[in-house]
């Protein structure tokens, strides 16, 4: 799960663990197309003891994972401090969003209505899968809500009321 910071950045991925030596990263990409890892310069590295930017200096592909080397980092015991951090960039070098597409931070925080109109929660985190994403919507209650993000699921995304329809399907709930 991850949770994102700030309107101009988006989490591209998160660094699952080092590769080799050397003080490279495996990162599991969040964005459509890994390939845009190729053209970041800058990123920055959120963990839980802050935010820290670093200079990319070369990226490579293995299987579904980006293998990250960053400059001025030459050894393994350097990169461990970022194990399960995200790798935030900004907006812009992220993606070129189609329609019915959007950033996580856009949709969190976006009140979750069933079709009548019946309040369901808020969006609090969103789990990225294999599959497709999953949407968890915490209830008034304290309940957590699991939607996938799926057409079937999600009716309707209205940004600017702060509002998403969410078609609930049996044993959703």
């Amino acid at each position: 799960m991850s949770k994102l910071y700030s309107d101009d950045r988006v989490t591209a991925g998160k660094i699952t663990s080092t590769h080799g030596i050397r003080g490279e990263v495996k990162v599991y990409p969040y964005l459509d197309d890994p390939d845009r890892f190729s053209g970041f310069t800058k990123v920055i590295i959120s963990t839980k003891r802050g935010n820290f930017e670093e200079e990319i200096e070369k990226v490579r592909f293995f299987k579904n994972m980006v293998i990250v080397k960053f400059k001025g980092i030459d050894d393994i015991n350097d990169v461990t401090k970022y194990r399960n951090a995200d790798i935030r960039v900004l907006r812009e070098e992220a993606a070129d969003l189609q329609d019915g597409q959007y950033f996580d931070i856009d949709l969190i925080g976006l009140h979750a209505v069933d079709e009548e109109g019946k309040v369901l929660g808020e969006l609090e985190d969103i789990m990225h899968t294999g599959a497709n994403d999953v949407y968890i919507i915490k209830s008034d209650e304290g309940k957590e809500i699991l939607v996938p993000a799926i057409k079937q699921c999600i009716l309707d995304v209205d940004l600017a009321n702060g509002i998403i329809k969410i078609h609930l399907l049996e044993g959703l709930v």
